[in-house]
Formats: structure tokens, C-alpha cells, sequence
């Protein structure tokens, strides 16, 4: 059972490291991904204390609060989102993500999405409007199966796709990240890519001695080990080469 909160934020538009600004209409994730980051701190952060992925808050002034801050920000690119998925299941009926996008057209500020859901399409009328976007998909594999596996409330990498390929078909910039390399063939993933994607970042897994126990109850020890994300690196790069397409390495 996911306990879903509705709460008061007191800022939407947050200071980042990585770009100029972040954005998280949400705070937790329903997708409940294994090797979520996020997962490490935010519980103690928001003081939850239920399981990560089994609850999420919702801001349900962050459009009005956007709307606000954004009279008096510097410009700058948004990052939609960093540490949870703006188009989780909740993003359907609340539609938050959708309505701080409307309040970042009106005010002409560059934006970044990364998600793992084929629901931003439903965006796409907004999306179009936008000055700048860069928007893109989380892609840690493959294969179904694995992202069931470490992915359990997202949808599927065939779903992401699919969505990637509409999203590419009104010619905006999109992009994929491989990250963490889960257990993968990397050869048939970047096939999948050709001709969807204008940049791929790849990424390995991170903080492994806190996921180490469940690698270890799946018999896939052997996909946290430094041979294996250098191996995979490698053949990775080779086929992105291959195929033409930029790419960046995180690690």
C-alpha cells in the first residue's frame, strides 16, 4: 500500500549542482527502482518511515510557488526532475509536473526531463511551445524482464521507446541514460537507440555496499564488480561509435 500525502512546499525551484535548477513536483517515487539513490536519504530527509517507492508527497502549491519564484529568478535550465520521477503514476491525476511545465514556457526558461515514464507524452502540446528542451528517458537495460526486476513500478523499456520515438518524431532533442548499467546486451540496446536519440550518458552503479544484498539474492554479485561496468562500457561505446551517435561517459 503506497501512502500518498498531500503537503505544502515552501520552494519548488531549488538551486542545483548539475544544472542551474531543479524541479521535483514530488517528493518520493512509486517506481521504487533498487538502486534509486534517492532512496538512501530521502526517507530520513521527509521522515518517512515507510519502504522507498511506498510513498510519495504532493506538493499541491508547487505550480503556484513556481509561479512565484520564477518572477525573480535568473534564467536558467530546469531539471525536471532530481530525485523523483515528475511523471510517476500520481502525475496522472494531479498533473503537477504538467502545470509547473506551463508556468516554465510563460516565463522562457530552458528545461531538462529525465523520467522513466511514457505519461510525458501526454505533455507533448506543451512540450512543442518550450524555447529550449533537452527531454529523455532512463534506460538502465534492455530487457523487460530486468527493469521489472530493478524497475518495479515503472513502465517498460518497450513502453519508453515507443514514447521515445514519438517524442523524436516532433523533432525535439531527446536523450538517453544508461545508468546504472544493469545486466544488459548492449549491442542490441543501442540498435534500439538509432535514430531516437541525439546524446546517450552512461553511468554505473553507485553506493554499491547499500544494494549489495540484493545483487546477492538475485545471483548478480558479478554486475557490481568494476570488470563488469568496464566491460560494458567498452562494448558500449564501440556500438555508439558505430552508430554515429554522441555520448558521454559519467564515471
Amino acid at each position: 500500500m503506497v501512502k500518498v500525502s498531500e503537503v505544502q512546499a515552501r520552494s519548488i525551484l531549488n538551486k542545483s549542482k548539475i544544472f542551474d535548477y531543479c524541479l521535483n513536483p514530488y517528493t518520493g517515487c512509486t517506481h521504487g527502482c533498487r538502486y534509486c539513490y534517492a532512496g538512501l536519504f530521502m526517507r530520513r530527509y521527509s521522515g518517512h518511515s515507510e519502504p522507498w517507492g511506498q510513498f510519495v508527497d504532493i506538493k499541491v502549491n508547487a505550480p503556484y510557488l513556481l509561479r512565484r519564484q520564477l518572477l525573480r529568478a535568473e534564467r536558467g535550465t530546469v531539471w525536471i526532475a532530481s530525485v523523483c520521477d515528475p511523471y510517476q503514476p500520481v502525475e496522472s491525476g494531479y498533473q503537477l509536473t504538467r502545470k509547473c511545465l506551463i508556468e516554465l514556457c510563460r516565463y522562457d526558461f530552458p528545461v531538462f526531463i529525465q523520467t522513466k515514464s511514457d505519461l510525458v507524452v501526454r505533455d507533448l502540446d506543451i512540450l512543442k511551445d518550450l524555447a529550449e528542451l533537452e527531454v529523455g528517458f532512463s534506460l538502465a537495460s534492455d530487457d523487460d524482464r530486468v527493469a521489472a526486476l530493478f524497475e518495479p513500478g515503472a513502465p517498460s523499456i518497450t513502453r519508453r521507446l515507443k514514447a521515445l520515438e514519438k517524442i523524436k518524431s516532433h523533432n525535439l532533442k531527446t536523450f538517453v541514460f544508461i545508468g546504472p548499467i544493469l545486466p544488459q546486451n548492449p549491442k542490441h540496446l543501442v540498435q534500439q537507440l538509432r535514430g531516437l536519440v541525439d546524446k546517450v550518458f552512461i553511468d554505473r552503479l553507485n553506493y554499491v555496499s547499500q544494494f549489495i544484498d540484493f545483487y546477492r539474492g538475485h545471483n548478480l554479485l558479478a554486475c557490481t564488480t568494476d570488470d563488469f561496468f568496464e566491460s560494458m562500457k567498452g562494448i558500449l561505446v564501440t556500438e555508439l561509435e558505430r552508430a554515429g551517435l554522441a555520448y558521454e561517459l559519467v564515471f
